[in-house]
């Protein structure tokens, strides 16, 4: 792995805001979500959370290889536990939605813990997702269409959040903490051993300072060693 490399890593890292997220509300069509989850990548969002059906989601996964890998997309079936979830964390839910109660989303304070909510592409946002949400936001427009796609929509809004953020210095220093931003760093640089060791549920191997891993030879003649004995254990 180059310097340049390890520094890219580094940097998208320590400008992770763990207090800006998205939600989507069974919006279906798979490549109106991997648009969503790039968008997310771009400003900032480490986790997004989706409800949607078990069809819908594996579509969306072929479609978002790239993406997925730099951003955790949690998967529900119902809307009320990521609403639920992150309003005990203390996050306001903005929802993109047209209705009496909505105001211009340049109006919203996206620098307080966020989760911007958003609706399937034909029907919107569900009753119960509607009412759950603390705002109600809607972007002006001067055309004849009433709305934007999805996904463009979380692009806009999402712009008004990053500029408001980087207004207040949230980009200037690190965020998340040194337990996340350790397992992300090593997840992104070494994908393969990250995988090996997900599916044989060994422990990371610790990284030198350059970020490459520590001794590796003697990591893996270890991992062997670990492996061999699960193995007799299981077999008695």
């Amino acid at each position: 792995m180059t310097p340049q490399r390890i520094e890219k890593l580094r940097a998208v890292l320590d400008r992770r805001q763990p207090d800006l997220t998205l939600i989507t509300d069974y919006v279906h069509k798979g490549r109106n979500l991997s648009a969503i989850v790039r968008t997310a990548d771009a400003v900032g969002i480490a986790d997004v959370h989706c409800v949607i059906g078990d069809k819908d989601y594996h579509s969306f996964r072929g479609t978002a290889l790239g993406s997925h890998r730099w951003v955790n997309v949690e998967r529900y079936k119902a809307i009320e536990d990521p609403v639920v979830a992150l309003k005990a964390r203390g996050f306001q839910i903005v929802a993109a939605q047209l209705s009496e109660r909505a105001i211009d989303y340049h109006q919203v304070d996206y620098t307080r813990p966020t989760a911007l909510l958003l609706g399937a592409e034909k029907e919107g946002l569900s009753d119960k997702a509607s009412d759950l949400a603390n705002h109600h936001v809607t972007i002006p427009m001067v055309g004849m269409v009433e709305s934007f796609n999805v996904s463009v929509a979380a692009g806009i809004i999402l712009a008004e959040a990053q500029h408001q953020r980087q207004q207040k210095n949230c980009y200037d220093e690190r965020r998340i903490s040194a337990a996340d931003y350790q397992r992300l760093f090593f997840e992104w640089a070494h994908p393969k051993v990250w995988q090996f060791c997900q599916q044989k549920g060994l422990d990371y191997p610790p990284l030198r300072a350059d970020g490459e891993i520590d001794n590796p030879s003697a990591w893996y003649a270890n991992a062997r060693e670990l492996l061999a004995a699960s193995d007799e254990a299981v077999s008695l």
